[in-house]
């Protein structure tokens, strides 16, 4: 491949992009009014979302580093370029470990900075090296020191549901963190990156002064790609990803936005890509799931499993308040923080008279992955079964014919383990309905058409609707009832009027499942009009 641009594919140090010419897409402005701002400020976004890079900015930064940032617009705003004594801890480095392995390599990490600003034998944990350092390098520079700890939460993050590892890590980690409340006076600036906020590191809880810009306006695109980005400076990126893909511009920016747009992290802020997966797709001049390639959240797939119950279709398109999605995820009840803050969910609108959001799926890359998620947990299979089936529903679906695509559903269910379900989820109605639409929901987005389950109207939520170039098929699923209350329900509450206009062919269709058969024993389909398009009883 003749690549004519280089691409930050595979570093995140700001350092190696510079000084090998690779593409930077330029936040220094926004940087360095943070910096110039602030003393104490705290960032939340998603992994893999250029949290490292910005870190790794600021360090260059503060070691008045002027010649990595030449032609930047950075360069208009600073005129003194001071060098400070840096402080930069890589706190994931810590995690997938015990409470001891985190406590020796954290010490490791403090050793190296010992060996520039010296040690002292009665300084013996963490927190009181830690001390000891900062006095040290504000006494030997003269200059108050510079802290930034990246990914600050990555240690406890997988213990979410091991209570008394998550306590252990906690107390070590408390200690070290104290420093940051204690030792103000040779602070002359604090950085921290992470997922969420974990209220009891003593960080949050304690210290009172620290700015929290994850939602302001003016920082959203402190991380990641905007739209004025990617139609500006690296507009020549895109027209080289087009024509690698012999496809137009304009087809290049609606394919990358629908696979890697859509993050929201304020009511007014900037549209946002997630930055890996952009810059790897420009790079390839393909589209794929890049930020899944790269590793599922396991602390995600570890935590989804407290909650047996858990209904993706009800989270995407929810409407919350901020202190049900903002919160640390060890306060909540339920996993809509931690989806939120890992990127699962993003903001897609804000109701100012309620004061509530709505919250979505971002775009295609992570619907997908997610689902590939809900076929490991919740449904116990693997992921190939799954794809096996969506092929020949996608060929059935592409000619139209659902009650083809049904039958093959209903084959591919028939060979489900009967234990999937517990006799006492099965006893309850809701969860019987929730796993079956989950089950068509994870098949139908694997299809690749547009798929949206529970899809709003007015008087309520649709079950399934799947919409393809020509169709849009409307399905509400019952247990142990008729299709005739099923296709009730589509006209009574107008599941099918926000089709009924765009050119497409509406199909509305009852399905039955039986709780005695485990299957669907039962479908019945009509057109716009309400006349029969076909009817199958097993």
């Amino acid at each position: 491949m003749d690549y004519k641009f280089l691409y930050p594919v595979d570093t995140d140090q700001f350092a190696d992009i510079r000084e090998q010419g690779l593409i930077y897409v330029d936040k220094t402005d926004l940087m360095y009014d943070i910096a110039r701002r602030y003393r104490y400020v705290f960032l939340s976004r998603p992994r893999r979302f250029g949290k490292s890079l910005l870190c790794n900015t600021l360090d260059a930064y503060f070691n008045g580093r002027k010649e990595l940032f030449e032609g930047l617009k950075i360069m208009e705003l600073e005129h003194e370029w001071k060098k400070y004594p840096v402080f930069h801890f890589i706190m994931s480095g810590l995690k997938n470990l015990t409470v001891e392995e985190a406590k020796g390599k954290l010490e490791l990490f403090i050793r190296d900075y010992e060996n520039i600003y010296g040690s002292s034998s009665s300084e013996n944990t963490p927190g009181a090296r830690f001390r000891g350092l900062i006095h040290r390098a504000h006494e030997q520079t003269g200059e108050k020191v510079v802290i930034i700890l990246d990914e600050y939460d990555a240690p406890i993050m997988r213990l979410l549901n091991k209570p008394k590892k998550r306590n252990e890590m906690r107390m070590m980690l408390r200690e070290f963190y104290q420093v940051l409340k204690d030792e103000g006076q040779h602070i002359r600036f604090t950085f921290l990156t992470g997922v969420t906020k974990f209220s009891q590191l003593s960080i949050f809880s304690e210290l009172n002064n620290l700015f929290n810009i994850s939602m302001l306006p003016e920082y959203s695109g402190i991380c990641g790609i905007t739209d004025e980005e990617l139609t500006g400076f690296l507009r020549p990126c895109v027209e080289d990803f087009a024509s690698g893909n012999g496809c137009s511009v304009e087809e290049a920016y609606r394919r990358l936005k629908k696979q890697y747009d859509g993050y929201h992290f304020c009511a007014e802020g900037r549209d946002v890509y997630a930055p890996l997966s952009l810059m790897r797709a420009l790079n390839n001049r393909k589209i794929d799931s890049y930020w899944f390639e790269t590793g599922t959240s396991s602390a995600l797939l570890e935590y989804l499993r407290l909650y047996p119950t858990f209904n993706a279709l009800y989270y995407d398109g929810i409407e919350v308040g901020l202190n049900q999605f903002n919160i640390p995820i060890e306060d909540s009840r339920d996993p809509i923080p931690l989806l939120y803050q890992s990127g699962y969910l993003s903001i897609d609108g804000y109701n100012s008279i309620t004061g509530t959001y709505r919250l979505h799926f971002p775009n295609k890359e992570v619907r997908t992955g997610m689902v590939e998620c809900l076929a490991e947990t919740v449904i116990r299979s693997s992921v190939m079964d799954e794809k096996s089936l969506a092929v020949k529903m996608a060929l059935a679906f592409a000619d139209g014919d659902l009650s083809a695509a049904l039958k093959a559903l209903r084959a591919y269910i028939g060979g489900i383990p009967y234990d999937i379900i517990t006799k006492e989820e099965w006893n309850d109605k809701e969860r019987r309905e929730s796993f079956y639409k989950m089950l068509i929901y994870i098949v139908c987005s694997m299809v690749n058409s547009m798929v949206s389950c529970e899809e709003k109207s007015i008087l309520g939520r649709s079950d399934i609707v799947v919409q393809t170039p020509s169709d849009v098929f409307v399905l509400e699923l019952k247990v142990d009832k008729t299709v005739e209350e099923a296709l009730a329900q589509i006209d009574d509450k107008g599941y099918a009027i926000p089709w009924s206009a765009d050119g497409r062919r509406v199909t509305k269709c009852g399905v039955v499942i039986s709780s005695e058969k485990r299957n669907i024993i039962d479908w019945k389909s009509v057109d716009a009009n309400g006349q029969t398009l076909d009817e199958q009883v097993f």
